[in-house]
């Protein structure tokens, strides 16, 4: 059976969702470094709430789309917990921007998810391919089930990088699955409404529209 206690994971996106599963991997025992771009305060205070539970911990600033950022936090989450086993990437925003708003620059602030996606699973995988076999560690990446069904309208460029990280997991799954490092998404309905949609755009443009008409659980 897999022992998590003594393991590494590294985390991004750490403010809402992210949160609640870093608590359930410190409850088991794995260290845990946390990545953040500018939410240091949030950082901070999450990464003390973890320090009680684990052996390890450590919170570093990096942007993923810079690849040198992405080198360096892995390199130094690796070295600071002692192992890399896990990367859990939730970073993402979740930008509305209506047709007639649509722009180059909108694109550009969304299609940077999908570049950090990328960069991030590429380089913290040549990271695991060093650990002892034959699996040798685990990414799992966030999707969003809208990029994979029917999409709903003010959020071309986000769901567009969604699906690009979608299509993503599956071909690094390929690549790298004969290093034995396994690459998987999850793609939740809506979960946690953000703090820049209102309550009544989000049940109407949001909740109304998922089967059940109602939101997940974070946990």
């Amino acid at each position: 059976m897999l022992t998590l206690r003594g393991k590494g994971a590294l985390l991004v996106g750490t403010r809402r969702v992210g949160a609640t599963i870093a608590h359930r991997l410190a409850a088991e025992g794995v260290n845990l470094s946390i990545v953040y771009r500018s939410s240091k305060r949030e950082a901070e205070e999450l990464t003390k709430s973890l320090a009680s539970k684990v052996e390890r911990t450590c919170l570093i600033q990096g942007d993923l789309s810079v690849e040198e950022d992405v080198q360096r936090l892995v390199s130094q989450s690796a070295e600071q917990l002692g192992d890399l086993s896990f990367v859990v990437n939730l970073a993402s925003g979740f930008p509305r921007t209506p047709y007639e708003s649509l722009d180059g620059a909108a694109w550009d602030e969304s299609i940077s998810a999908a570049k950090g996606s990328y960069l991030l699973t590429l380089y913290a995988s040549r990271k695991m391919m060093e650990n002892p076999g034959p699996t040798r560690g685990h990414v799992v990446v966030f999707g969003d089930w809208a990029a994979d069904a029917t999409p709903y309208a003010g959020y071309l460029p986000y769901l567009t990088s969604k699906a690009a990280i979608g299509f993503m997991t599956r071909a690094f799954a390929v690549e790298l699955a004969p290093h034995g490092v396994l690459v998987n998404s999850i793609a939740p309905g809506p979960t946690m409404r953000p703090p820049d949609i209102d309550e009544a755009d989000w049940q109407t443009n949001v909740i109304a529209r998922a089967p059940l008409n109602r939101e997940s659980s974070a946990d």
